[in-house]
């Protein structure tokens, strides 16, 4: 299930990206960037609509997904 961000608290919303910061160790390119920088991009790509915030009700969890992960999968299906 997709989660609008603007459901969720400013501090919610910015601990959730946090995790997913430290939890994926994203590459960020040629220069190391920040940990503040890589949230500050995260926050960006979800406001921007490139990324989306989902629940897992499986797993009980949630996680960053690019937005057209789940179209994928189902053409892959």
């Amino acid at each position: 299930m997709i989660i609008p961000i603007d459901a969720l608290e400013k501090d919610t919303l910015r601990n959730i990206v946090e995790s997913f910061v430290l939890r994926e160790g994203t590459d960020y390119g040629e220069v190391e960037a920040s940990f503040e920088d890589k949230v500050e991009q995260v926050l960006t790509a979800l406001k921007q609509g490139d990324v989306v915030l989902v629940y897992s009700e499986l797993h009980d969890s949630v996680n960053i997904r690019e937005k057209g992960y789940y179209r994928e999968v189902e053409e892959d299906a």
